[in-house]
């Protein structure tokens, strides 16, 4: 702490970093955005595959029935990741304002309200960068269930097909 007081600017490091993660949130939450709007876009296509034929033996109804179950718990997952996203812009964004605020305080000269302020912009801080690791960690969550989804109606498709693909 003594290091950082020595310097009026040492404190303003304390700003750099979470104006960057802030960016970065903010890159997370719009690239998550697209992938929620896609997700519904599928969901309401097939949604409408089976409308009025939730009880047709069909195997492919059954598929797009799977396949719409699926799309909702991929919507929610985003739905969580883009919660955890603004979480975090809020959170680095209150960070770079404590931060601003301690070196204020530093240049008045009020010390004794260093430490808290220095506390919590570290908390607000650590939660933004939680909230950034727990956003990617849904959105690879996400991913790896697109990819199930894509993988089973690529072995029903092959299934269908009369002819046998090449082999790799």
């Amino acid at each position: 702490m003594e290091g950082l007081g020595a310097n009026p600017l040492g404190i303003l490091t304390f700003i750099v970093a979470p104006a960057i993660l802030t960016n970065a949130s903010s890159v997370m939450a719009l690239g998550t955005a697209n992938r929620f709007a896609r997700a519904i876009d599928r969901a309401r296509e097939l949604s409408a595959q089976v409308e009025g034929k939730e009880h047709d033996p069909d195997p492919e109804i059954a598929l797009r029935l799977r396949q719409l179950t699926s799309a909702e718990r991929r919507a929610l997952l985003l739905v969580r990741a883009l919660t955890s996203f603004y979480l975090s812009v809020g959170c680095f964004a209150a960070a770079s304002l404590v931060s601003l605020l301690g070196a204020v305080l530093f240049v008045v000269q009020l010390e004794f309200l260093h430490r808290p302020t220095l506390i919590v912009a570290f908390c607000a801080g650590a939660a933004g960068v939680a909230g950034l690791v727990a956003g990617s960690g849904l959105l690879v969550w996400e991913t790896r269930m697109a990819l199930r989804i894509l993988s089973d109606e690529t072995d029903y498709m092959l299934k269908r097909s009369p002819r046998k693909p090449n082999a790799r």
